[in-house]
């Protein structure tokens, strides 16, 4: 099973940008389905983008216009490029390939101050 490493959190300030990084070992992604699903606290984890192996994007209605997902399969890593942050953003990112049964990074903080 792949293996996913998630970086690139942190603070961030409303209307700053920051980038997430996933990167995957033990198999290649170049034929997965990938995605980014957070969750904030007390709340359910909602699924934020992903991206097909053709790189056919589809994005929560919250996030679309501000975050692109993205993949470089000759790195074997996904981005998720987020852009006029806000404080509801506040969240643990978690990368994701071939959906809820697949596999699953550690997550990664991302905090967004007002």
């Amino acid at each position: 099973q792949v293996q996913l490493v998630e970086s690139g959190g942190g603070l961030g300030q409303a209307g700053g940008s920051l980038r997430l990084s996933c990167a995957a070992s033990r198999r290649a992604i170049i034929d997965y389905f990938m995605g980014w699903v957070r969750q904030a606290p007390g709340k359910q984890r909602e699924l934020v983008a992903t991206i097909t192996s053709g790189g056919s994007t589809h994005y929560a209605d919250s996030v679309k216009g501000r975050f692109t997902i993205s993949r470089d399969d000759a790195n074997n890593t996904v981005y998720l490029q987020m852009n006029s942050l806000k404080p509801e953003d506040t969240a643990v990112y978690y990368c994701n390939s071939e959906g809820y049964f697949g596999s699953w990074g550690q997550g990664t903080q991302v905090t967004v101050s007002s």
